[in-house]
């Protein structure tokens, strides 16, 4: 049980990470070609996705309570999500509980969920954008360019980053479903 755990804050973190690595370099870049001074794209490339991190992880913890909220209730749902992110659930008990492959945090299925799960991430995503760059520029006309533009291109960077995480876990989830069979024949 405790190398289930340790695996799972193993994948939990290297998803938040990569993100995080991901943002950075966008975020530096995008600032830079902005700013055209390296100084303050690096302030604003450090800062800016730290935040973001943040936000990030709260935002898909809402989304996954979105999309789990119409079949089960909070009790079950909390004992679903603690036992799937801790590995207790079988790849068989996942698959009937998110009627996909196996568990995921990852965009909806359906294209509505895609767009509205992408917007408020862009959404989100501006607002501490401008934030951050107004706290380390003063001049709300930098913010407000950096503001809409970085997280323009951060939230193409996001759905792209999120579809290659739910490959990930869809071929992870694969990858156990055959074994399951045999560990309980055994």
């Amino acid at each position: 049980m405790v190398q289930a755990i340790v695996q799972s804050v193993r994948r939990l973190a290297l998803k938040i990470a990569s993100y995080g690595i991901m943002h950075l370099v966008v975020a530096i870049l995008v600032a830079f070609a902005i700013t055209r001074d390296w100084r303050l794209a690096l302030a604003v490339g450090v800062v800016e996705p730290l935040f973001q991190t943040v936000a990030y992880s709260i935002h898909d913890r809402v989304w996954h309570r979105i999309e789990r909220r119409k079949t089960l209730s909070l009790p079950e749902e909390t004992v679903e999500a603690v036992g799937a992110r801790l590995d207790l659930m079988d790849p068989k008990e996942q698959t009937r509980s998110h009627g996909h492959h196996g568990h995921s945090h990852a965009l909806p299925r359906s294209l509505g969920r895609v767009a509205l799960k992408t917007v408020t991430y862009g959404v989100m995503h501006f607002t501490v954008a401008v934030s951050v760059a107004f706290a380390l520029t003063r001049d709300i006309r930098i913010a407000l360019t950096i503001g809409t533009l970085e997280p323009f291109v951060q939230t193409g960077f996001f759905a792209i980053h999120d579809r290659i995480w739910s490959r990930i876990e869809a071929n992870r989830a694969r990858r156990q479903a055959p074994a399951a069979p045999d560990s309980q024949a055994a």
